[in-house]
């Protein structure tokens, strides 16, 4: 199959990935399907164990997929040896992680922090990558805490310049593993609404994996994924609501309309939650299935068989 890399920055295509011990073998990834445009902001939601963090360790190339296929940045990520997947890591991606020790030094300040992956960057003069350090600082809002020490700042300030550090070596993806789990309400906000800033000021395409599923109302597209497959997608036009708006006031999130759909994969299967199927009263693993006539497909439950 031919991908477009020029509009898509990730490929999932039946991926899979098993996990393998003495005793025990795990499917992780049973499947999954999934593109992410370049220059968009979506979340990936699901419950513990459904395979979202997988996910995000096979794109960030932390970990290697099973099978299947993954392209990220138009690069194949089953075919890099370890020095290219070292570079990858380096320019490509960025990660922001839920518990700040993962992202932060903390004998280091702000700025030697954001500074940091960029001795990796050879290309670019000491002073230069000052400024950026800088520049990015000012950008998550923390510039007048640069000289400061993690224990000098907040959980949430904390966060925000794990965020510039991801950004520091212009990555064309930043991945964020449940960046406002550890935060309040407000700093969520906050969050948030700088990672739309840094969507629209430098077109970096953001992966937000999350359980939490208020993220919904704060992008605009939200890929659900359930027992290792994609499940359902959520597309709302809340950007457009709030063109020019800073904040994400709760009351006006309620009032956008939100559509969710189901998610065909290659072969035409799709899943059906097992919410539906218990108020269908599904019992087995048959399910009747008729298409009428205005083009509308209704499932329900097959009759019951008298037992006599």
């Amino acid at each position: 199959m031919d991908y477009d890399f020029e509009k898509h920055v990730i490929v999932c295509e039946n991926l899979v990935k098993i996990y393998k011990t003495t005793d025990i073998e795990v499917l992780a990834l049973q499947g999954l399907e999934l593109l992410i445009e370049r220059g968009e902001i979506m979340a990936i939601i699901g419950n513990s164990g459904s395979g979202k963090s997988t996910l995000l360790n096979m794109v960030g190339g932390l970990d290697r997929p099973s099978a299947g296929k993954l392209f990220v940045d138009g690069k194949d990520l089953f075919k890099l040896n370890e020095k290219e997947l070292v570079d990858y890591k380096t320019s490509t991606v960025g990660f922001v992680w839920q518990n700040n020790a993962r992202n932060l030094i903390p004998y280091l300040t702000a700025l030697e922090n954001v500074m940091m992956p960029m001795q990796f960057n050879k290309s670019e003069k000491i002073n230069n990558k000052k400024d950026r350090a800088r520049e990015l600082l000012e950008l998550t809002g923390i510039g007048k805490r640069s000289h400061h020490k993690l224990s000098q700042l907040s959980g949430g300030e904390q966060q925000r310049v794990a965020i510039a550090l991801a950004l520091s070596n212009h990555p064309k993806l930043l991945l964020a593993d449940e960046p406002t789990g550890s935060v309040d309400t407000k700093t969520s906000d906050f969050i948030m609404d700088m990672f739309r800033d840094i969507n629209r000021q430098l077109n970096t395409t953001i992966v937000i994996v999350t359980h939490d599923r208020e993220i919904s109302k704060k992008v605009n597209r939200v890929v659900a994924i359930r027992d290792g497959k994609t499940s359902s997608e959520m597309i709302t036009n809340y950007a457009a609501h709030l063109e020019g708006i800073t904040g994400f006031e709760s009351a006006l999130a309620n009032e956008i309309e939100q559509v969710e759909y189901a998610v065909l994969d290659r072969a035409g299967r799709v899943q059906i939650p097992r919410e539906y199927l218990d108020k269908m009263q599904v019992d087995g693993n048959r399910i009747q299935m008729n298409l009428e006539d205005d083009g509308r497909l209704v499932l329900s439950a097959p009759p019951k068989q008298d037992a006599s």
